[in-house]
């Protein structure tokens, strides 16, 4: 993957990137993480980003890197080891503040056989893991950080990106596929050790097919726990669904709707598991029954 002195434009989900960085350990890693994604042709980017180093001696002496969107510097210089996993924070930080055509939850987001599981939670339960471990054993991965649901129509608009993995997460998703392709590790981020897990072909290649929400299910990573799925009422996931929206206040009666259709469409339940292999089998029962009725 070339880019050129303008920078690299790239298609992600539904969104136009333009990336500039001249700093040869992120074009490696960036090349093997998004080998497989579209290369747009258009003139027109929904974002600007470069990764450049400061304009003082830290450019030379204890190297840092700084992320600009749209030309203005946005956050506090990263160490320049550390250019990938502020590409990808930053790149979230963009979509946050711009992509308000989409109802933004926090969630992971899957798919099967034409139903789509929303995994709305908080840092920590295990949503990524989970989210990365199904799209390993054969669902379409749409997103580990942003369920998008479109305003227009309910529908869920899919964001496969690299799964940033923590501390962990990195080596249990590699001991439960180890055919799983990753970046380099990266310690001692503001979130531990972080890698990046490649997405798999396929949910690249199906970024633009859309899908319709099933269910959503609240996960929660518990050690030694059974797989246990939980029936919620509808007035509790609800209120935790809009609690997970990063938009929902911004999108007011818009984004109430938006909620209440999903919960009304989809069936809602708690998840606890601890056994990847055992979750895995679980929800591809629960997707094989609901397809009977």
């Amino acid at each position: 993957m070339a880019s050129s002195a303008k920078g690299l434009r790239v298609v992600i989900g539904s969104f136009r990137v333009r990336v500039h960085c001249r700093e040869k350990s992120f074009i490696n890693t960036f090349s093997l993480l998004y080998q497989d994604f579209e290369l747009s042709r258009s003139d027109f980017n929904d974002f600007h980003i470069a990764l450049q180093r400061p304009l003082n001696l830290r450019r030379w002496y204890n190297r840092q890197i700084i992320f600009c969107a749209d030309g203005q510097s946005a956050f506090e210089p990263f160490p320049l080891s550390h250019a990938m996993p502020l590409f990808e924070w930053g790149l979230n930080w963009f979509i946050a503040r711009r992509s308000h055509q989409y109802l933004m939850l926090h969630a992971g987001v899957v798919e099967k056989k034409g139903s789509a599981i929303i995994f709305p939670a908080l840092p920590g339960s295990g949503k990524s893991t989970l989210s990365a471990a199904l799209s390993l054993r054969g669902w379409r991965f749409l997103s580990d950080e942003f369920g998008l649901v479109r305003a227009s129509d309910g529908l869920l608009q899919p964001l496969p990106r690299p799964v940033p993995l923590k501390n962990e997460s990195i080596g249990v998703i590699r001991k439960f596929a180890p055919e799983a392709i990753f970046g380099p590790q990266f310690p001692k981020t503001r979130k531990g050790t972080v890698a990046h897990l490649k997405p798999v072909w396929s949910s690249v290649e199906n970024t633009h097919q859309l899908a319709h929400p099933r269910f959503v299910i609240f996960p929660q990573y518990t050690p030694g726990s059974e797989t246990t799925l939980t029936k919620v009422p509808k007035h509790y996931a609800f209120l935790r669904l809009a609690t997970n929206a990063f938009n929902y206040e911004v999108m007011r009666e818009k984004g109430f709707f938006l909620v209440r259709n999903i919960i009304d469409r989809c069936a809602c339940f708690n998840l606890t598991y601890s056994s990847l292999d055992d979750v895995c089998e679980f929800l591809d029962k629960l997707i094989a029954e609901d397809e009977k009725l």
